[in-house]
């Protein structure tokens, strides 16, 4: 199961698992999107906001058990926490954070009983290192990894594992969307904030996601593994 399968690195992840075989759901609120990944790869797509946290939980639990979960639903945030408003606090919390609590307490019934877990939670370098003009979208990812370290802590006696991905500026439709009405001048600044001088892709993080769910990450838990280009090393 992936959420915000439909779109950039949830879409990455989810060609990523068809790929190794994997039976994949996606569930996304972009029905044109969820629709036409479904048909091109065969996977299956449910339809929902993850933003209506009652509504995703009662799907991802009537959509059956899952032995994989990976939340990479989000939305980003830009202006100044002083400009931000009540109601947008809300949304990304609602989006970033309590949906991935929704998603696990959905799948976590199944996982414990069959005693065989792997939760993915895809935050953001933002959630270690803080952002500026991003400050509650920072917070709701900080949120994402404590609670992943905490999941890792209650679910290991299940041979349930829990990780976090935390990727820096990835080439998504998102990130676009960002430069266009920040210019070109912050599109150089989301590079020049990576060792490597670039952006990354969606693909790089789904490699990490597929490692991550794999039996060779078999003996990783409650880690942050960042994508991120050397996103924060030597500041």
């Amino acid at each position: 199961m992936i959420t915000g399968g439909a779109n950039g690195i949830g879409a990455a992840i989810a060609r990523a698992f068809i790929r190794e075989g994997a039976q994949t759901t996606i569930i996304d609120r972009d029905r044109r999107a969820g629709e036409t990944i479904a048909r091109e790869s065969g996977l299956t797509f449910i339809e929902a906001d993850v933003a209506d946290t009652e509504t995703l939980r009662a799907r991802v639990a009537a959509a059956g058990g899952f032995d994989i979960l990976v939340n990479s639903a989000g939305v980003d945030q830009h202006s100044f926490f002083g400009e931000t408003s009540a109601p947008e606090w809300r949304r990304l919390l609602a989006i970033n954070l309590e949906a991935v609590l929704a998603t696990t307490h959905a799948v976590l019934p199944a996982m414990q009983a069959a005693r065989f877990g792997r939760l993915i939670n895809i935050a953001s370098e933002a959630g270690r290192l803080g952002s500026r003009g991003g400050s509650v979208y920072a917070a709701a990812k900080g949120g994402v990894i404590a609670f992943t370290k905490s999941m890792a802590l209650e679910n290991a006696r299940y041979g349930i594992t829990a990780n976090v991905i935390a990727p820096g500026p990835i080439d998504t439709p998102m990130l676009r969307r960002a430069v266009a009405a920040g210019g070109e001048r912050l599109l150089e600044g989301m590079k020049g904030a990576t060792l490597l001088q670039r952006l990354g892709t969606p693909e790089e993080v789904a490699a990490a996601a597929v490692f991550l769910a794999s039996d060779a990450a078999g003996y990783i838990t409650g880690e942050t593994l960042g994508v991120s280009g050397g996103m924060g090393i030597g500041t």
